[in-house]
């Protein structure tokens, strides 16, 4: 499948297409709204990944313009803008998702996955694990119904957790999957990261869900009080 990358800072837009073009897509980058939007009402492509902040045209001015002719093309915003107003407006404009930088690879994939699957087959873009409650979209995060309150990377760590309960995940995996690191022993970010998340979700009597596995890693799975 193709997609088209709209995207003018280049180690974003690398990052972006060499993660997607191991992932089996055929990808295109344009830098500024004008040749995004003239890729897209020209050729075929099956998603579009769209950067609210480009120049000549923003991604909004793209989005309404490409509405007009190509409504059927789904189209993922990516901005550094994090205002619930900026999402409304993303998405009323003819988004489909909505994602904020920084991000990690490995929920933009899994979006993109979702997006391309045929309608029966959507993924949901909630997850639910072991009394925990996390929205993609909204990026509200709740624990037996009660809310915790998550920074980015966080979210991201969680959310990787949650794709993949019960497996155990290597500190090395961890680091490229929401830091997109390669191996670096050196730092101890994964550990330092996953104490902020057992400490936000614990509960007096009820630890978080997230055991360490000694020598290999962590996995999400019920904790011993």
């Amino acid at each position: 499948m193709r997609i088209l990358v709209a995207e003018d800072e280049p180690a974003i837009a690398d990052f972006i297409e060499h993660g997607l073009s191991a992932e089996g897509y055929a990808v295109t980058v344009a830098a500024t709204g004008e040749r995004a939007l003239e890729l897209a009402l020209s050729e075929d492509f099956a998603l579009m990944i769209l950067d609210r902040m480009l120049p000549g045209r923003d991604g909004i001015e793209v989005l309404e313009a490409l509405r007009t002719v190509n409504p059927e093309l789904r189209v993922i915003m990516l901005t550094a803008r994090t205002g619930i107003d900026d999402r409304v407006e993303g998405l009323d404009a003819g988004a489909v998702d909505y994602m904020t930088k920084p991000f990690a690879f490995d929920e933009l994939a899994a979006r993109v996955r979702a997006h391309l699957r045929a309608p029966s087959q959507r993924e949901s873009t909630r997850l639910e694990a072991l009394g925990i409650e996390l929205d993609l979209l909204t990026r509200r995060v709740t624990r037996d119904g009660s809310e915790v309150a998550l920074s980015t990377k966080e979210f991201d760590l969680l959310a990787y957790f949650m794709r993949h309960p019960a497996n155990v995940l290597s500190r090395e995996q961890i680091l490229s999957a929401v830091w997109g690191y390669s191996h670096d022993p050196g730092t101890n970010i994964v550990e330092v990261y996953v104490s902020y998340l057992r400490r936000k979700l614990s509960r007096p009597g009820s630890p978080a869900p997230i055991v360490t596995v000694r020598s290999v890693g962590y996995r999400l799975a019920p904790a011993r009080a």
